[in-house]
């Protein structure tokens, strides 16, 4: 590749990968041995890690380096290994009280596995549950409500409610198969065998579609720059990581069939014969729900059965993740892949060029694919006169068990932020008046109850300092500390960030150190927030200076000093 330095860094990494992808990489097999080894023993990965890795021929390094990143290989797993949900919308139904509850319920420490071994705990940022939280997975099994301590122990009934549907708009794009049975593979069948490649393009290039999954880039445009071969994948990205968001678990749990065929257009339009969907290993009914709608897609010759099988019917392969918000950013996700860290890697190149194993590579988010269906039935027109003029279309929002009527809601994008909350959600519980909601993520930002007029849009939140992300909105009212509510973030920050950049690791731990503190952080937190803006390798340790600015202003005077 132009412009690197011979046996510089680069070259080092390229010669890793392309060991892995001689040696067992490419098929998965390390990253299949890995999860196996994990499930079965308490020890740290040091006692079989590289034996993982040495028994498909790559150095130890390989195995231990994965497994000492991602949060499900890192930590002990007994015979009974429950993950807890941690997440904002958690730690905002119940204060954060629901994990020393269960710590003392189980008699294990979170992150750790008890004495016999029988039993283990990990924390977690979301499963998916944030209209019901608190929430836990029990092996695979979901249990979810203010009870949660006491459903674990037995004590009461497991639940796990589905998520509550609601279409707003009359005409929906993304619920269009869940509240109107509209069939996504009719619609695939049509493009296959009477358009074009370029007019797929053409009519989403028309529509005014941007990803869905907190970037925010024209679709169209990543289509045409990727270089079109049979090389070439695409990658819909299931790695929903921003706590608050359930709207990819909702697609993909009951509605594959719309994500898969968006996938399979997104291959037709990029010249792709192979598609991944990575699914984050929080969401397993996802997985099991993506897999058999391949199975079924296959026997019903809309998708090839094996890569040699490929042509205008893409093969499809559905990846499950492994415990890590950053790996939901497109290179991170792209590491995953390869069986590496989840780490973002710089840019250029870019993943339209370079991308999973250095053959150009799209990533478009599970929402933004399931789009393209209802785009491809109605025309691109149609799609560019819904919503706000320079954002068009629908959004799924995402409204947190704090509200009346929490739920997932269809909403032409540009409605006002009040609208949703009061008219659709209900306002909150118990009469309470919002002060603070968090939207998209924690690192989207936060909206004081001052600033719910703004209209549902990127372009909008962002004069705000926040950030639409994925769009899940959490709320907060006079009962939450504003204190524990900072602290929380930059846990999170700390505990997620990938350490590949100096910026963000070492300022992800500082501004936590300084928010356990309390008080005002002081004159040196300006630089510290300063150098996570400027030099950070990726988003996420660009954008949580951002957040906390936007969170100290909604709380604002209580957090005074944190608003630089």
């Amino acid at each position: 590749m132009a412009g690197r330095t011979p046996h510089g860094p680069d070259e080092a990494r390229d010669g890793l990968r392309e060991v892995a992808a001689r040696r067992g990489g490419r098929d998965g097999l390390l990253a299949a041995g890995l999860r196996q080894a994990r499930s079965g023993t308490a020890e740290e990965p040091g006692a079989w890690a590289p034996e993982v890795a040495r028994a498909v021929g790559l150095p130890a390094a390989a195995g231990l380096g994965p497994a000492t990143y991602f949060a499900d290989l890192a930590a002990p797993h007994g015979t009974r290994h429950v993950r807890v949900c941690t997440a904002t919308a958690c730690f905002a139904a119940r204060g954060g009280q629901h994990l020393g509850e269960i710590e003392r319920e189980l008699g294990v420490r979170a992150g750790s596995v008890d004495e016999r071994r029988t039993t283990s705990l990990q924390a977690v940022h979301c499963l998916g549950y944030c209209y019901a939280g608190p929430a836990a997975l029990d092996g695979t099994r979901p249990h979810a409500g203010h009870d949660l301590a006491d459903q674990l122990a037995g004590r009461s009934q497991p639940r796990a409610p589905r998520i509550p549907v609601t279409d707003t708009t009359g005409v929906p794009v993304l619920l269009a198969g869940i509240v109107e049975e509209e069939s996504a593979w009719d619609v695939w069948r049509r493009v296959a065998t009477r358009l074009r490649p370029a007019d797929v393009r053409g009519e989403v290039a028309a529509s005014g579609l941007r990803g869905r999954g907190g970037a925010g880039f024209p679709v169209a445009a990543k289509w045409d720059a990727v270089a079109r071969g049979q090389e070439t994948v695409v990658v819909a990205n299931g790695d929903e990581g921003d706590p608050g968001s359930y709207a990819d678990r909702l697609l993909m749990e009951e509605d594959p069939a719309r994500v898969l065929a968006g996938l399979a257009m997104a291959c037709f339009a990029c010249g792709a014969r192979r598609g991944t969907v990575l699914v984050r290993s929080e969401y397993p009914r996802a997985i099991t729900r993506l897999r058999d709608a391949v199975t079924r897609a296959i026997e019903a010759g809309d998708l090839a059965d094996s890569p040699g099988a490929s042509g205008l019917r893409p093969f499809v392969e559905v990846v499950d993740g492994a415990g890590s918000y950053v790996a939901g950013e497109e290179t991170a996700l792209i590491a995953r892949l390869e069986g590496g860290r989840g780490v973002a890697r710089p840019r250029p190149p870019y993943p339209t060029d370079h991308g999973l194993w250095d053959a150009p590579t799209v990533v478009n988010n599970v929402e933004t694919l399931a789009a393209v269906p209802w785009i491809m039935r109605h025309g691109g027109a149609a799609h560019a006169r819904r919503g706000a003029p320079d954002e068009t279309g629908t959004k799924l929002v995402c409204l947190s068990e704090r509200f009346v009527r929490p739920g997932a809601y269809e909403v032409e994008l540009g409605v006002p932020v009040r609208e949703i909350v009061h008219r659709y959600g209900g306002g909150l519980k118990d009469g309470h008046e919002v002060v603070a909601l968090q939207i998209g993520g924690p690192l989207g930002g936060f909206l004081g109850a001052d600033a719910l007029d703004l209209p549902l849009t990127a372009r909008a939140l962002a004069d705000r300092g926040a950030a639409l992300g994925h769009a899940g909105i959490v709320a907060f009212d006079s009962g939450t500390d504003p204190y524990e509510l900072l602290w929380h973030l930059w846990e999170f920050a700390a505990d997620e960030s990938c350490g590949a950049c100096s910026p963000c690791r070492l300022g992800t731990r500082r501004g936590l150190a300084l928010a356990r503190d309390g008080g005002s952080p002081g004159e040196t937190y300006g630089s510290v927030a300063r150098l996570m803006t400027e030099a950070s390798l990726c988003a996420f340790g660009r954008r949580v200076p951002a957040a906390v600015r936007s969170l100290a202003r909604a709380f604002a005077p209580a957090l005074a000093g944190w608003d630089r």
